[in-house]
């Protein structure tokens, strides 16, 4: 695969450090902290708008919606525009559209506002991923893309730890929580909007396909669907343990802050994690290898949960949460790398495996909410079937780089 970062020496060597160091801030400070803020603030919106627990569900899953639409279009996007355009504009828009949340008075209104802000959060992280792919040459992309899923893990640990018992009593309330996240996104934004251009890609240079001519390009690509497939049940796996989490710990007896400290438990261990399993993708010259591991290693953790009576909770969320994100880098490393892809289709690519990836996400909440009435622990072995089924399709795909 040509280097895609051989034209970017104009730029200065160090330059590309403050650009992850960019990227991995707007994965902590736009996506990350603004989403999981939700699941720890859910019971204080739930008992001011008066939800039940499938419509938590809803809410929790509705965000993914647009992010189905989005994810496929985005990647495109990214294709066609460049990375830093895209980037401003989604940043200022979450900014945006995610303030507008804490406007909402009831149920419905909380469901609009959370439908328009999901369709900003799946473009950054292709966008932020695809500008490690432009800046960093092979030998260091696996590190790259490490350190800004590390910042998405920082940022998931943080607003699950801070959202609720920190920024809610401090800022006045859940509504001010969202207002202040909004702002930061609108902070990053222009951030992006003072950074240099991003190098253009060897393949790019000779041709500017169509979207849909990408789309068609990429859609031949067997294994871009077996990883999409693999996305669906190992996302629904996550995000509805993730937004359940809370509310059942509280639900069987444990106080809100330990409930909370579980969830950044989770969040926590996947920070640490998440570069030194990017560095074995590196070491070990496999992703796909890898990527079994941590879907492996995941579905165990959630399975734990599983159990009766919350025994195995703490060594349960550190086992699942050590893969999460560490995972996420070496899935777009992987994709990136593919010999059919490149850095010139990686958005598009990553934008159709993560459309399945939202589908799941949007799906498992409500569905394994409602298995909460027969017993609190039965949403957890949903869940972890899913993440069963997810492997399943990972062990069909062939690594080619």
């Amino acid at each position: 695969m040509p280097d895609p970062t051989a034209g970017s020496t104009r730029h200065g060597a160090a330059y590309k450090w403050y650009v992850l160091a960019l990227g991995t801030l707007t994965h902590t400070l736009v996506v990350a902290m603004p989403m999981m803020s939700m699941p720890v603030l859910f019971a204080e919106i739930a008992a001011e708008l008066e939800l039940t627990l499938v419509q938590v569900g809803w809410i929790w899953g509705l965000g993914f919606l647009t992010g189905i639409v989005t994810s496929l279009l985005g990647g495109a996007l990214t294709d066609r525009f460049g990375t830093r355009r895209v980037l401003v504009a989604s940043c200022c828009l979450a900014g945006i559209l995610g303030a507008l949340r804490g406007l909402a008075g009831s149920f419905v209104s909380l469901a609009a506002a959370t439908f328009f802000f999901g369709l900003l959060p799946p473009v950054i992280p292709m966008s932020v991923h695809k500008t490690c792919g432009l800046w960093f040459p092979r030998a260091q992309l696996g590190l790259a893309n490490g350190m800004v899923s590390t910042g998405m893990a920082l940022g998931f640990m943080l607003g699950s730890l801070l959202s609720a018992t920190v920024l809610s009593p401090l800022l006045g309330g859940w509504r001010r929580v969202l207002f202040c996240y909004g702002a930061v996104s609108l902070l990053v934004g222009l951030g992006w909007a003072c950074t240099r251009t991003t190098p253009t890609p060897p393949e790019a240079t000779s041709q500017k396909l169509s979207l849909w001519s990408a789309l068609a390009n990429v859609a031949r690509v067997r294994d871009v669907w077996l990883l999409g497939a693999t996305m669906l049940g190992l996302s629904g796996c996550i995000q509805g343990t993730l937004g359940y989490l809370p509310l059942y710990l509280r639900r069987i007896g444990w106080p809100g802050a330990m409930a909370d400290a579980a969830l950044s438990a989770f969040h926590g261990a996947s920070m640490l994690a998440t570069i030194p399993l990017a560095l074995l993708s590196d070491k070990l010259g496999t992703r796909r290898r890898v990527l079994l591991l941590a879907a492996c290693t995941l579905t165990t953790g959630v399975a734990l949960l599983a159990l009766p009576g919350g025994t195995l909770v703490w060594p349960a969320v550190v086992v699942a949460g050590t893969v999460r994100d560490g995972m996420m880098a070496v899935l777009m490393t992987l994709i990136m790398e593919h010999r059919a892809i490149g850095t010139g289709y990686a958005g598009t690519a990553m934008g159709l495996v993560l459309l399945f990836s939202r589908l799941g996400s949007l799906l498992s909440p409500p569905l394994g909410n409602s298995l909460a009435a027969l017993s609190p622990w039965l949403p957890f072995g949903f869940w972890a079937v899913l993440g069963m089924v997810g492997i399943g399709c990972l062990l069909r795909v062939r690594e080619s780089s």
